[in-house]
């Protein structure tokens, strides 16, 4: 473990700027950064003309890991997230059985220890059944806790339609809590009215008027309303409209931020143009809206209402996605596949590297207060990818790394490639090579 890399010459990116420079990985941490000579032992990496990130860190993923690992686990999800350049995750509490308990969280860590290529935590699951456990922990050492993805379990499970539980458990969490904000009141109306017209077998066209903008900004802008009242420390996950996006702020830095939100990465790629050719592929809840609500949500993370990166990684069987609209499950795999996405952006004048880094790396590690991480800094864990801004490749099923062994965005060819990705001074991934037996450490949180 941890043999001294020196990566020579590379153009880092870091910290608004970018800078040509040798970095050199050590004991698991950045060494040193300028101009330095290699020793005999030294493994020698030639970043010429390549660009050196901060590790990718993606706040939402739902690895699957443990009960539904028919379709996803820890260590295949993993594999995935470090040719993409992703070195820390922080994976969601819809496991089976629901993450609802210290028990079963500990139970994750205890299993990404043996099978996760890349950093880890996880969020503790909080809904009306274990409200008062949530409220009597002390979750300040957690990253935090979220309802996303556990009104699969049941109905009624989402915070943004349960004000009295919301309201209590703004009143009395110490943590970020991560909400999934639709109103399903909402979108149960809307559900009966398209039943009505076309039975269970609805276009997908219509799942954005489904899960419509009302039912999101509502929800939002009620859970901002009481997180203000209580001065809870609220994050709003996915966020899917342009129209949400003037409810948050950007005049204040973010560590001075009590209410913060994110932006997956398949709301920034695709539109409701895409439904026609993509069907339930890209059936994700809440929904691909419109390409004026695209434009909105990428132009409030430039000017910072938005303020990280995730992907919402949410893979299933293609079994399970080819069905009739309502059997249908909502989610799909981007992992590997969030920073080509980013950089494909970048290629088209849309965003720059120094931006791209500060929410998918900085953002996310200031958020959640991650321990030396998210930086390239003296000191820091040694958590980077090396890039190609100028190698075009396309998805294909056979470069394809998720279990589920497809991508909604097969036949897309990027402009970009990761080549080398290092967690904790490790070279996990090196251009279609991976050290399988080397494990990610859980993400310490800062005191």
């Amino acid at each position: 473990m941890n043999q001294r890399i020196l990566i020579k010459g590379s153009t880092i990116v870091n910290e608004g700027k970018t800078v040509i420079a040798d970095v050199l990985l050590s004991e698991g941490r950045i060494a040193k950064i300028g101009k330095i000579e290699a020793e005999p032992d030294d493994k020698v990496i030639d970043g010429t003309g390549k660009h050196l990130f901060p590790g990718i860190i993606d706040g939402q993923v739902h690895f699957r890991d443990p009960g539904a690992t028919h379709k996803a686990d820890l260590h295949t999800e993993s594999k995935a997230a470090v040719v993409g350049g992703v070195t820390s995750f922080i994976d969601m509490p819809n496991t089976i059985p629901n993450t609802l308990t210290m028990e079963r969280l500990n139970e994750k860590y205890e299993i990404a220890s043996k099978k996760s290529l890349a950093n880890y935590s996880f969020f503790l699951g909080v809904n009306g059944d274990n409200l008062d456990e949530v409220i009597k922990t002390d979750t300040t050492k957690l990253m935090g806790v979220s309802d996303d993805g556990l009104y699969f379990t049941k109905k009624g499970n989402l915070l943004a339609d349960n004000p009295e539980t919301m309201e209590k458990l703004f009143a009395n969490c110490k943590s970020i809590i991560a909400i999934h904000s639709e109103k399903e009141q909402i979108v149960e109306q809307n559900e009966e009215k398209y039943r009505e017209m076309y039975g269970d077998d609805v276009p997908v066209k219509f799942h954005p008027i489904i899960r419509s903008t009302q039912a999101c900004y509502e929800a939002t802008e009620r859970a901002i309303g009481l997180a203000e009242k209580h001065g809870a420390r609220l994050h709003i996950l996915h966020l899917t409209t342009e129209a949400e996006t003037h409810l948050f702020r950007n005049d204040i830095p973010l560590e001075e931020k009590k209410i913060t939100t994110e932006v997956s990465v398949h709301h920034l790629w695709f539109s409701d143009e895409d439904y026609e050719r993509l069907g339930v592929l890209i059936k994700w809840n809440p929904a691909i809206k419109t390409k004026k609500d695209k434009e909105g949500l990428l132009q409030a993370l430039l000017d910072d209402r938005i303020d990280l990166i995730t992907t919402d990684h949410a893979p299933h069987t293609l079994e399970e996605k080819q069905k009739p609209y309502f059997q249908s499950m909502s989610g799909a795999p981007m992992v590997q596949h969030t920073l080509n996405c980013m950089l494909e952006f970048h290629h088209q004048g849309k965003i720059s590297l120094e931006k791209i880094a500060e929410k998918m790396c900085h953002n996310p590690a200031r958020l959640y207060r991650m321990y030396k991480r998210g930086y390239i800094r003296e000191g820091y864990y040694a958590d980077l990818t090396l890039v190609d801004l100028n190698q075009s490749w396309t998805v294909a099923k056979d470069n394809i790394l998720y279990k589920c062994g497809w991508s909604p965005l097969e036949g897309t060819t990027f402009h970009n490639k990761v080549l080398k990705t290092f967690v904790n001074g490790n070279l996990v991934y090196d251009e279609g090579n991976f050290a399988e037996d080397t494990f990610g450490m859980a993400i310490e949180v800062e005191a």
